[in-house]
């Protein structure tokens, strides 16, 4: 399918930032370790500093772009994070860098990201027709699994070969590229929006998921599913170690399963949703989700590589048909001047849902084992693939009609 140039300069933005993001999050904990002899709970505040924006920025960010251009937006979050990476390299070249500095850079960093993802699924409906919104989603989540699959490899590797800070170097460089192809990008119009008090706008769009039979039950979904990833994440790297008999080259091997899946379910996108119907493709991504927590938790009978491996690869494959599709029907359904505070109440409650997930898993762990940790993983597996099969949306023959204007 031949999507507009807008489009096109979109979709490779998007490449861009993403790959941008994940080399500046690889490199992050490696300048703090090997550069600055950072400890494990000093890594540990540093990846809190870097998705703390995602819970306190996610809501203002929607508000903005719902107010503003989306692709000034985008293209201003772009520029500040290619801003923030440079400053860690000057400051690495410069024998200056502390942790404190890259924890506070790094929160600008991923206050950028949070933009752009905020105001990208806001911004496609603009750019291609309603037939095409699958087909264009599918396209930005290809984008989004190469960059998760390869951009942690490469920052890794940049860090090996030529140093920390010059991975910070080439993020910065690649979020300067992502922020040039969006100021040439023409965005259409829309009717200015009358101003009015933030916490009024902010209601108006919860208000507006809550009582939609069709968002609620997606949001629900996607929060229990974060739930139970995140549950099962937190014990699997010692649970493999310890119960698997693993070595790290092999729990690398299973963790990296995940970015195969994710890659091959968004190459296999365009073709489901050719082939299958609107609400059953919603299903896939749950139950994939379910399959994988049930696999994990044979381990506990059957000690196997392949088994963890398989669990993670359904994670990435699955969820990505889901990324595509509940995206997509959010575009559909949602009225264009309520896209960005919708798409930011989904991250803040999806994003949310993550530490939580992962405190479930340290304090079932702590008290029970890692076993009861897997199965409870399961469990909220299990909750999220009941409540999408029981809500209309799964029984959608097609996208929904043209959300108002």
């Amino acid at each position: 399918m031949r999507f507009p140039a807008s489009f096109q300069r979109l979709a490779w933005s998007n490449l861009l930032a993403q790959s941008a993001e994940q080399i500046g999050l690889a490199a992050a904990p490696l300048a703090a370790v090997f550069a600055l002899g950072a400890s494990a709970v000093d890594t540990g505040l540093l990846q809190s500093a870097q998705t703390l924006p995602f819970l306190l920025l996610s809501i203002p960010l929607g508000v903005i772009a719902d107010r503003r251009s989306r692709r000034t937006l985008m293209a201003a979050a772009e520029c500040a994070r290619a801003l923030a990476m440079l400053c860690v390299l000057l400051l690495v070249l410069a024998h200056a860098l502390t942790l404190p500095l890259l924890a506070l850079l790094g929160f600008l960093g991923a206050t950028g990201t949070v933009a752009y993802n905020v105001a990208a699924p806001a911004l496609v409906p603009a750019l291609v027709e309603r037939a095409a919104l699958p087909a264009a989603n599918g396209r930005i989540e290809l984008a989004r699994s190469v960059a998760y699959s390869a951009g942690p490899a490469l920052g890794g590797l940049i860090v090996g070969w030529i140093g920390a800070g010059w991975a910070y170097g080439c993020a910065a460089g690649l979020s300067a590229a992502a922020a040039m192809l969006l100021a040439g990008l023409r965005e259409p119009a829309r009717r200015p929006a009358a101003a009015r008090h933030f916490l009024i706008e902010l209601r108006e769009g919860a208000r507006f998921v809550v009582r939609d039979a069709l968002l609620r039950p997606m949001l629900a979904t996607a929060v229990f599913f974060n739930i139970g990833f995140f549950t099962l994440q937190s014990v699997y790297v010692p649970y493999a170690v310890q119960r698997l008999g693993l070595s790290a080259s092999a729990v690398g091997v299973t963790l990296g399963a995940y970015g195969v899946g994710m890659v091959c379910g968004a190459l296999a996108a365009p073709a489901v949703t050719r082939r299958i119907a609107f609400g059953r493709m919603l299903l896939v991504g749950p139950f994939c989700g379910l399959a994988a927590s049930l696999a994990m938790v044979a381990t506990l009978a059957a000690p196997s590589f392949w088994l963890a491996a398989s669990s993670f690869f359904l994670l990435g494959a699955g969820p990505i048909l889901w990324t595509v599709g509940s995206t997509t029907l959010r575009q559909a359904i949602t009225p264009t001047n309520m896209m960005g505070r919708v798409s930011a109440l989904n991250s803040t409650a999806t994003y949310g849902a993550r530490p939580l997930g992962a405190l479930l898993g340290a304090a079932i762990s702590a008290r029970f084992g890692m076993g009861p940790c897997l199965v409870a993983a399961a469990l909220a597996f299990a909750v999220q693939a009941w409540i999408i099969s029981m809500s209309p949306a799964a029984r959608l023959s097609d996208v929904p009609g043209c959300a108002p204007v």
